[in-house]
Order: structure tokens, then C-alpha cells, then sequence
């Protein structure tokens, strides 16, 4: 029977009698959910929910995402009704449905409403993350069948999934779905910057893929003889809408982007990683200032890795990336990698709370007035923005945007730090506290209990916490003086 082969693309070698039922109950109750409901392409609606699945079975999530899933579209698309939902499947799925249907409620038309939809879908993502990638995987798909839809309409799609939805899987670390989506929404998003990339690549690809493949080759012969076991090295070539990003930055030439080929060598152990670095340098030569320690200090998005860039002795370049099987699972699907360990203990969920305590920080965003193009501002500059790591001086990392200042980074430790700062040493000198910070800064902040925020911080700050705390001191203390002369009078 057919169903019972499209089930098994939902199913996992490691899920027990349980889930494996509780999935296959979902498939059947969606199938009939939707019967006789068509999409624009003229296929059947259930098509389009049992591939969101897919695309979650696919990022390693459990049998309850899966299953939610399956049944994202029942509640807003058919008759079904949420107590029956409820009696069926139990309050969690139905808390996941009803996240991805709230989600969904705002239809995009007109800014004030695309921002108050971005609005309640920041809060959803820092209320349960699951709810958010089930959205990630129903809007994957969606992409992939935008032909269809009427161009207008499939041209904001487009521009909205690579501004917010790519944007926001590279912060939570899904590298996978990053690309995926940029690749699906970049040709309906700007289809004549497409086309140009298309035209640069198509005389050199051969090239790049014969070349990696013999650096992959000698690579692999030289850790057989060094008797380092690796689990996997494979190639890629850079996804299009991030080569055109790069090529804009260097004036479009392509000769100035040293990482379109990569070659990426899996191994069992962290020690074998700088082992495999180690016999890369003995073979080729690394460009200066190209070589990249990933692991010792991970990006913002807790991707690890190492990376070097190499003369392949070929006439070209090609990036070299080194990392353990948890690191490479990571790299590829982020936050959502965690979902399928077995080993998702108490430790790892803290260090997750922390790598991605700036979703709590969404939550901020709700309070920004009710201006759309503040909102967007501050949206963009907090989340989507180049991001740097700064040190405390007991070495914990402090994620912030890029050109943040000492201010921003004061109040990011505590509200009462920040509005006591009175100076701030960088790399151990001292500093002013408008500086503009760089990445691996080692940052003291200097406290004194007379100083105090004045208007001016503002303009030297980037996070929206720095200047929500900034106001709410401003207006406090303009109240209190009114407060003061009103006595006195």
C-alpha cells in the first residue's frame, strides 16, 4: 500500500512502537482532514502538509513535531475543531498547531500588518522553538511550488523569506535551511541578480568541481597514511544568494571570494580536528590570515568548526572546513540538531538558554511602539545584523551587533550596570564608552554609583535593550524633576 511507503519517509530507525504510531495516526487523520481540497498547482492539499513533514523528519525532530506537522493546516483549512484535536493527539500537538496557525493568521498586506505578523511570530519562536520550525519547514516548501503563484504576491514571499525567515535560521545556527531557503526564494526575490550569478558560474563550474575533487582525493590519501580515521569528506559549492552578498561587498569580482569550493573533512574527536589541520598545511599552503578557529571561539549562532583556505596547487584556492560528527549534525540544522540527540540533558538545554538568549530578547520587541519602521529598525540591527563576540574578563562571550559600544555591552550583563557606567577598558586600556567595539574585545565595564545615562548614549548605542533601559531612565528621571519643582512651587 502506498501510505505505509510514504509514512516510512517519516519515520526514524531509533523511534520507538509509540511515535511510529502516533505519526502514522497524524498521516491518516490529515489525509482525511483534507480530502478533495486542491493547491494552486492542481495537486492535493495533503501533498503540501505531508512534505512540510518530510521536511522535519528530515532535521532530525521528534515524533510530536512531525506529527504537528502533519496537521498544521487542520485547524485554519478544514472542519476539524481543537477539541478533537485535543482528545486525539493530547495538549502539546495542539499547543504546536495552534502556534503555526496564529502564525499564519496575518496575511501579508501592508507594512502595519507584516509587522505586527513579524511581531507575534518573534514571541511564538521564544515561547517554543518547535513552533517556529515547523513554520521554517511549511514555508521551505512553500517556496519550492512559488511558480504558481501570482507574481506580485510571489515576489514579497520571496523578499520576505530571504530578509526574515534565511536570516533567522542563520541565527538559531540551521546553516542547512538557511541555504535552502535562500536557494528557493532568490530567483522569484531578484530574478536579474540571479540570472547574473547563473551567467558568472556557468563557465566555471566544471572547473571548481574537478578541482575539489582532487584536493578531496590527495587529502584523503595522506590522513590513510597518517592513520587518521575520518567519518566523511565532502564538497560544496557556494549557495547563490550568499555568493551574490559577497560579490556586492567586493565589487563583483569573483576573484576576490576565496570560499566557493569548500571541502569539508568529518572526524571522530576534537584532537583529530587540529591533527587534520595540521597535515593541510604539510600538503598545501594556507592563505595568511585565512585560517579560522571555529571551535575555540564558535560564532554567535554556536556554529563550530575549523577553517583554512588553501593554494590547491591548481591555480585556484579552496576552503578547507574540520569538524567532528556533533559539530557537522550542528552546522547543518542548529537549534533543531538537539531535538534528535538522546544525550539532551539538563547541561546541554542550559548552554542552548544561553548560546540563544537573545530570543528571549524578542520578547523586548513587543514593547517597541506601535511604528512599523521602528520596529523593522530595531529588528533588523538586533537580530539580522553582522554579529561580534566580546569578552568579559572571566571569559564568557557576550553576542551583540556589529559597531555596538561599551554602553551596549554593559547593559546586555544587567540594566544596573549599564546605567551606572561611567568608563570601560578594552583589551585592558582604558577606553571611552562610545567606542565602537571589534570582534574578541575583552571588555571591563567601570561602575560608579553617581553616573547616570544622559540623552546622548542613544546615539551611540545598537541593541534595543541598551536603548529601551536608556529611555525608561530618561523619562523616569524627567517625571521625578517635574515631580521635584512641582513640590517646590
Amino acid at each position: 500500500m502506498s501510505d505505509i511507503k510514504k509514512i516510512a519517509d517519516l519515520i526514524s530507525k531509533d523511534m520507538s512502537k509509540k511515535d511510529v504510531e502516533l505519526i502514522t495516526k497524524a498521516y491518516v487523520f490529515a489525509e482525511k482532514a483534507h480530502t478533495g481540497q486542491k493547491r494552486m498547482n492542481g495537486e492535493p492539499y495533503f501533498f503540501h502538509v505531508f512534505e512540510t513533514a518530510k521536511i522535519l523528519h528530515k532535521l532530525g525532530m521528534d515524533a510530536k513535531t512531525i506529527s504537528a506537522g502533519l496537521l498544521h493546516d487542520v485547524l485554519e483549512d478544514t472542519q476539524t475543531k481543537e477539541e478533537e484535536i485535543k482528545k486525539e493527539f493530547g495538549d502539546d500537538i495542539l499547543f504546536l498547531i495552534n502556534g503555526v496557525t496564529k502564525l499564519g493568521k496575518l496575511k501579508y498586506r501592508g507594512h502595519e500588518r507584516h509587522v505586527e505578523s513579524l511581531r507575534k511570530f518573534f514571541v511564538a519562536i521564544s515561547n517554543d522553538l518547535r513552533v517556529v520550525i515547523i513554520k521554517f519547514a511549511d514555508r521551505l516548501h512553500n517556496l519550492r511550488t512559488l511558480e504558481f503563484v501570482r507574481e506580485d504576491k510571489r515576489k514579497r514571499i520571496a523578499v520576505e523569506s530571504v530578509e526574515i525567515y534565511a536570516s533567522l535560521a542563520d541565527r538559531l545556527g540551521m546553516g542547512k535551511l538557511k541555504g535552502q531557503i535562500e536557494d528557493a526564494a532568490f530567483p522569484y526575490a531578484y530574478p536579474k541578480e540571479y540570472k547574473e550569478i547563473e551567467e558568472i558560474l556557468k563557465d566555471r563550474m566544471s572547473s571548481y568541481e574537478k578541482d575539489i575533487k582532487q584536493v578531496g582525493e590527495e587529502l584523503e590519501k595522506e590522513l590513510k597514511k597518517n592513520k587518521i580515521k575520518f567519518i566523511e569528506i565532502s564538497s560544496r559549492i557556494k549557495h547563490k544568494y550568499s555568493l551574490w552578498k559577497k560579490l556586492v561587498g567586493r565589487d563583483m569580482d569573483i576573484n576576490k571570494i576565496y570560499d566557493i569550493v569548500a571541502l569539508c573533512v568529518v572526524v571522530k574527536n576534537v584532537e583529530d580536528c587540529y591533527r587534520v589541520l595540521g597535515i593541510v598545511h604539510s600538503i598545501w599552503k594556507p592563505l595568511p590570515g585565512r585560517i579560522k578557529d571555529y571551535i575555540a571561539f564558535p560564532k554567535p549562532n554556536g556554529y563550530r568548526s575549523l577553517h583554512t583556505t588553501i593554494l590547491n596547487g591548481l591555480g585556484g584556492v579552496a576552503e578547507i572546513q574540520i569538524r567532528t560528527e556533533e559539530m557537522h549534525a550542528e552546522a547543518a540544522y542548529g537549534i533543531a540538531a538537539h531535538f534528535a540527540y538522546k544525550d539532551y540533558d539538563s547541561k546541554k538545554a542550559k548552554n542552548d538558554k544561553e548560546k540563544f538568549k537573545w530570543i528571549e530578547e524578542l520578547k523586548d520587541l513587543k514593547h517597541i511602539p506601535n511604528d512599523p519602521k521602528i520596529f523593522l529598525e530595531n529588528l533588523k540591527i538586533d537580530f539580522f545584523n553582522d554579529r561580534i563576540f566580546i569578552f568579559t574578563p572571566e571569559g564568557d562571550v557576550v553576542d551583540l551587533p556589529k559597531d555596538s559600544s561599551p554602553i551596549d555591552f554593559a547593559y546586555s550583563i544587567h540594566s544596573d550596570i549599564g546605567d551606572h557606567t561611567s568608563g570601560a577598558k578594552i583589551n585592558n586600556k582604558m577606553s571611552h564608552i562610545f567606542s565602537k567595539l571589534k570582534n574578541g574585545d575583552v571588555v571591563e565595564i567601570i561602575n560608579r554609583q553617581d553616573a547616570h545615562p544622559s540623552s546622548k548614549w542613544l546615539e551611540y548605542t545598537k541593541t534595543s535593550v541598551a536603548k529601551k533601559h536608556i529611555k525608561n531612565y530618561l523619562e523616569k528621571n524627567s517625571l521625578l524633576a517635574k515631580l521635584k519643582s512641582f513640590g517646590h512651587s
